[in-house]
């Protein structure tokens, strides 16, 4: 099953949990998007609240515990034998993170709305401004569904296989750095923007088009492959785009966020 999913086959759709994982680095929280307009039925998932840990020495949106995890899934309806659908309107790169994650905690059928929110409208479907009653959820966190990466293997990887750097090129050659506290990528990563994964329409690229890109970047079947960007969140869309390419990837949730956070880390610029 792909893990995609078009407005037309979510509309068919009777028993599914739908969640907006919209969201504003360093704006205004985006639970006032989702109130001016959102899917029929859909919950506001919050990326920071409840797809990650609070901020630390782990990175700005590290992997949360089971048990929170799992609580914040139940509250939102999340239950194990019911489909999740995630959207948001940036490229499904926030509601990649939610699909990662889901799937990280044993969930076994996750998708994305492929497009977002403007996919939903450009189809001709509506948007309600009503908040859904959600009944809980029985969804059980079970670590493990997905392959991740710790500081170490990422640096190991980038040595014996494939990393890639999701973030901007400007952000990876060292030329600017926004959030974090020290610009750079890790020694030996490649640059792979997770923006050039998905066409203007903010749809993924033809698998076979992502398959060519990431190819063109080092990556093949037999060789390992790791993708990380600056706090975990975007460097998930590049582990979805890979799986579409049929290329898994393994990912470094705590990313540049964490591997700064330790000043012994070495950093390539250029």
């Amino acid at each position: 099953m792909s893990p995609l999913i078009t407005p037309a086959e979510l509309a068919a759709l009777d028993d599914v949990t739908v969640l907006d994982a919209r969201s504003r680095i360093g704006g205004p929280p985006a639970i006032g998007l989702y109130r001016e307009g959102h899917l029929p039925g859909a919950v506001y998932c919050d990326v920071d609240a409840d797809l990650a840990a609070p901020p630390g020495p782990g990175g700005r949106h590290p992997l949360p515990d089971a048990a929170p995890f799992e609580a914040a899934m139940r509250r939102l309806g999340v239950s194990n034998s019911r489909p999740v659908v995630v959207y948001d309107d940036a490229g499904s790169t926030i509601a990649a993170r939610a699909w990662w994650t889901l799937r990280y905690f044993g969930h076994q059928d996750v998708r994305v709305l492929d497009g977002g929110l403007p996919a939903w409208v450009a189809a001709g479907l509506p948007t309600v401004t009503e908040v859904p009653e959600v009944e809980p959820g029985d969804f059980t966190a079970k670590p493990g569904g997905m392959p991740m990466l710790t500081a170490d293997e990422a640096a190991a990887l980038a040595g014996d296989g494939v990393l890639l750097d999701a973030r901007s090129a400007e952000r990876y050659r060292g030329e600017t750095e926004p959030i974090d506290p020290v610009a750079g990528h890790v020694p030996g990563a490649v640059s792979a923007p997770t923006a050039e994964n998905v066409g203007p329409d903010g749809r993924f690229l033809p698998t076979e088009e992502l398959r060519e890109r990431f190819t063109g970047l080092g990556v093949r079947e037999g060789v390992r492959a790791g993708a990380y960007c600056g706090s975990g969140v975007t460097a998930a869309h590049q582990v979805l785009a890979m799986e579409l390419a049929g290329l898994p990837a393994a990912l470094y949730v705590g990313s540049w966020s964490n591997w700064v956070a330790d000043p012994t880390r070495p950093v390539a610029t250029g």
